[in-house]
């Protein structure tokens, strides 16, 4: 979802932060391994050992015997190594956001595969192929700094007060996948690509700069160094505890209206070619098993795929509290995974980025 490199396991121990995205080695994977390899964007994985994949990851090793490697990416550059990858195929399951999931489908990389609870996931949220579920449902959102901001910013015009200035910043459309989201929201509130890339264009006497990570914003606008910042409610909500002074909020369109967003699900697919299939599959469905959607909420701070699964735990009180009154619409996912390239360029263009 974001966009840094953090292998996690000796599956790639040797790529450094940030560096460039290249296969593992040239070595094939031993298909007879107790393994299965999974590409994912951040988010679901805590710093501190205490995230949703930590306890998905450690359960499943210990009623499978499958070990999980896990490689870490943002959603754009999770398709682009898949893709780099396709003759020498190194990851079994791949964890990224729309539109990017509908892109590594485009581009072949990924095999039918329906895994169990898949039709308790609603239509909008799976592919109707059966090459794409959600594993945990999410919410764009924007984020503020609560101790130094007694209110939120209402509407997209509120963020172009001059109060703003070098203390807002929002990540890189094109490779983080809730930077994409900004673009996404803005053309839809303000009504087409030319509005949106004039709002943006006046946003940018505001905006810090480019960042490769989302995730990185979140310590930046708790501490103050921003007032402002894009993120999701899954990965924000996670870390209010130890980041208290950090706000979730969701700009209308215009003043006076209503706050919207719309659902960022982190989804999950089986690689084409994939070297350990039949672990991959097995993965998936565990992360779908009622047990595993349960625990969604309670560890991981999101909200479960699957529609029979109802949560009451604290944590799903709590989001419910954050989504109330909130207008939720449903992207033309289609048109912006044919057209992204074209929407990005107009956003750097716009930008000079």
């Amino acid at each position: 979802m974001r966009s840094h490199l953090k292998p996690i396991t000796a599956l790639c121990t040797a790529l450094a932060l940030g560096s460039v995205l290249t296969a593992c080695g040239g070595t094939a994977a031993d298909p007879d391994a107790k393994e299965v390899t999974v590409y994912s964007a951040d988010g679901l994985k805590g710093e501190k050992g205490d995230g949703f994949y930590d306890k998905v990851f450690k359960d499943f090793e210990k009623k499978t015997g499958i070990k999980v490697n896990y490689v870490e990416a943002g959603s754009g550059a999770t398709v682009q190594r898949l893709a780099r990858e396709k003759m020498n195929t190194q990851a079994d399951v791949v964890v990224t956001l729309p539109p990017f999931i509908q892109q590594a489908d485009g581009k072949g990389l990924l095999q039918k595969y329906e895994p169990k609870g898949y039709d308790k996931v609603a239509a909008a949220d799976r592919d109707p192929n059966g090459k794409w579920t959600s594993i945990v449902n999410n919410y764009f959102c924007f984020i503020y700094n609560k101790k130094q901001l007694k209110t939120p910013p209402e509407s997209w015009q509120d963020l172009l007060d001059a109060k703003y200035k070098n203390k807002l910043q929002y990540s890189t459309p094109g490779v983080a996948g809730d930077g994409t989201a900004v673009v996404i929201k803005v053309m839809h509130d303000l009504g087409g690509t030319d509005q949106a890339m004039d709002y943006f264009k006046k946003l940018q006497a505001n905006n810090v700069g480019p960042s490769s990570s989302t995730g990185q914003l979140a310590p930046k606008t708790a501490k103050g160094e921003l007032l402002i910042a894009n993120g999701d409610v899954q990965m924000n909500f996670a870390n209010m505890k130890s980041m208290p002074d950090q706000g979730i909020f969701f700009p209308a369109a215009k003043k006076g209206g209503k706050p919207s967003t719309f659902a960022l699900p982190y989804t999950a697919g089986l690689v084409k070619g994939a070297p350990h299939t039949e672990n991959g599959k097995k993965f998936l469905d565990y992360l779908l098993s009622p047990e595993v959607q349960q625990e969604v909420s309670s560890v991981g701070g999101g909200f479960s795929s699957r529609t029979d699964v109802k949560a009451t735990d604290a944590n799903a009180e709590e989001l419910e509290k954050i989504m109330k009154g909130v207008e939720i619409f449903e992207p033309d996912w289609q048109d912006i995974d044919k057209n992204l390239d074209t929407y990005i360029d107009a956003w750097k263009s716009a930008t000079g980025s």
